[in-house]
């Protein structure tokens, strides 16, 4: 019966502390998750590469969330293959910080990062306020869920069944190695499976040497973990976590025999507790980062070879993407509806096409730029067409009401993701045009402010896809409420923007029409985007009809 009940109490430890890191990295990415794709394709040399990803991991409080974002800018382009790999070569080192930090016995804190983590995310209506309410919940968490991990051992510690195990674990490292691996890939996240490890043996529940062996697994392990996620992932994206799987493997199978050669031979003594645990896993990574860190650029070719990129399509085949409508599928709203969201996602990723390098095209004003820009709008007037005829031949006695309304508000969003493209054709690159004519430039405050609205939208055009397919009433809350922070960026921008006028800033006399054009545009963009919402909130009954008060008070 003891043990059921401790496998009872180390399960529930351990979901909380999954849920604990999860919901810390989910309060960051959604207060500044629109920062990290500047910060992480800015150009650097190696090391500074990798000190932007031992930085994004200590914040993300992931390894494997940092390798996942960095795959995704290179297999855009935005990212060479050589920085790639030395931000997630930081990032490793980043994560085992955040471990340091972690096993430090901060009890003391719980209260007060629950009362006021609580008071931000329950009592406030602010984005980052909310944010940060979560943030310090959710470290208030991992502090409890170690506190109930150590409780949970307790019973046990003295039993014949843990000794057992963990002097086995001891004896046969290889076995205790491969645990490891798999716990970390199992649990998917390797801060809490290196946490796991170094309070058993900060407990003594378990002995150094199997703790050690233990470590080194989940480093090995935790290295599958993004290669696992990326595994649909263009090629270029690919490489890089297999590159950073090879270096951590090799490195991580030749400590564990050397660690446990030296320990049995007495080379390192007798080394005992959990904070020596740490310094081992500190010790791994920051040797595996100097060692491998010079030579990010040569397994670029290597890994070419391994994986090469897929064969270029044929000039025979279709170059424009093929419709995802089908006019046999309109008499049934369980294939139609579906249809329609796949071509809206469609849509929208040509729409992002067009929208991301809006900025770039300020400061470049290349002419050929901003006709591939404008061209990729007829792709989208094309969409909207091709909708426009698919939901005009659905047979009205054919569907339920409901189904029916859906279409209409899929139809509605499509003719607000169609404007959104025109604000980009004939908006904004015109304006780009504007700014080449005159070979102005905005003001660094003025720039910044554009670059942080910009990211902004960015993020809510993924947010509004998920909202798209997913239908979720808190990601519709949240989209409504980023809506609202863009008309407060923009109004602030105009509010600052005046102010650089009033004194004399001569690049904000020059281009002032065309940024607050641009203001403008940004913010009608915004909200064409986030019409997906009103739909599931009103749905939801969390939409009001009007902001008028029906009745004056007498």
């Amino acid at each position: 019966m003891a043990i059921v009940s401790f496998l009872i109490s180390l399960a529930g430890a351990t979901m909380l502390l999954l849920f604990a890191v999860r919901m810390v990295r989910t309060g960051i990415e959604r207060s500044y998750g629109a920062s990290f794709q500047r910060v992480l394709t800015r150009q650097h040399s190696y090391l500074q590469a990798s000190l932007v990803g031992l930085m994004m991991a200590v914040v993300l409080q992931s390894s494997a969330a940092v390798a996942l974002l960095t795959s995704g800018f290179a297999a855009s382009g935005m990212l060479s293959f050589p920085a790639g790999l030395a931000i997630v070569l930081g990032g490793d080192l980043g994560s085992a910080l955040i471990i340091q930090i972690l096993t430090f016995r901060l009890d003391w804190l719980i209260p007060m990062l629950l009362a006021i983590g609580g008071y931000l995310f329950v009592k406030t209506e602010a984005k980052k306020a909310r944010q940060l309410g979560r943030i310090l919940m959710g470290v208030a968490f991992i502090l409890i869920s170690l506190r109930f991990l150590r409780e949970a051992m307790d019973p046990i510690r003295d039993s014949a069944f843990l000794p057992t195990v963990a002097d086995y674990l001891s004896r046969d490292y290889i076995t205790a190695f491969l645990v490891g691996s798999a716990l970390a890939f199992v649990m998917h996240s390797s801060v809490a499976a290196i946490l796991m490890c170094v309070t058993l043996v900060q407990i003594g529940a378990i002995p150094f040497a199997a703790g050690m062996s233990l470590v080194f697994g989940a480093n090995f392990g935790s290295a599958f973990i993004p290669v696992w996620l990326t595994r649909g992932m263009p090629v270029t994206a690919r490489r890089i976590p297999y590159a950073n799987l090879a270096l951590r493997g090799s490195w991580a199978l030749a400590s564990l025999f050397a660690a446990n050669f030296a320990l049995r031979t007495g080379l390192l003594g007798d080394p005992q507790g959990g904070q020596m645990l740490v310094n081992v896993h500190l010790a791994f990574n920051l040797s595996l980062l100097v060692l491998a860190l010079p030579f990010c650029g040569h397994w670029q070719n290597l890994l070419e070879r391994l994986l090469p990129d897929q064969q270029k399509v044929q000039k025979s085949q279709p170059a424009q993407p093929v419709s995802a409508l089908d006019m046999e599928d309109v008499a049934n709203p369980n294939q139609a509806l579906p249809s329609l969201k796949r071509e809206l996602l469609r849509m929208s990723d040509l729409l992002e096409t067009m929208f991301r390098p809006a900025l770039e095209l300020y400061r470049s004003g290349d002419k050929e730029q901003i006709r591939s820009v404008q061209a990729i709008d007829e792709d989208v007037n094309r969409c909207l067409s091709g909708i426009r005829a698919f939901v005009a031949a659905i047979p009205p006695e054919l569907y339920e009401k409901h189904d029916a309304k859906t279409a209409r508000d899929l139809m509605e969003f499509a003719i607000r993701l169609e404007t959104a493209g025109d604000v980009v054709a004939k908006r904004l690159t015109v304006l780009a045009g504007e700014m080449r004519a005159k070979g102005s430039s905005f003001s660094q405050d003025g720039w910044s402010e554009l670059v942080q609205m910009h990211e902004g939208i960015l993020a809510n055009m993924k947010l509004a896809s998920n909202v798209l397919v997913s239908d979720d009433l808190e990601s519709a809350r949240l989209l409504s409420l980023e809506k609202t922070e863009i008309k407060r960026v923009e109004r602030e921008s105009r509010k600052r923007h005046l102010r650089r006028l009033q004194h004399g800033t001569t690049e904000s006399f020059e281009t002032s029409d065309i940024h607050l054009e641009t203001l403008r545009a940004f913010r009608e963009f915004n909200s064409h985007i986030a019409s997906i919402a009103y739909p599931v909130l009103y749905q939801n009954g969390q939409l009001l009809e009007t902001r008028l008060i029906n009745e004056i008070a007498e």
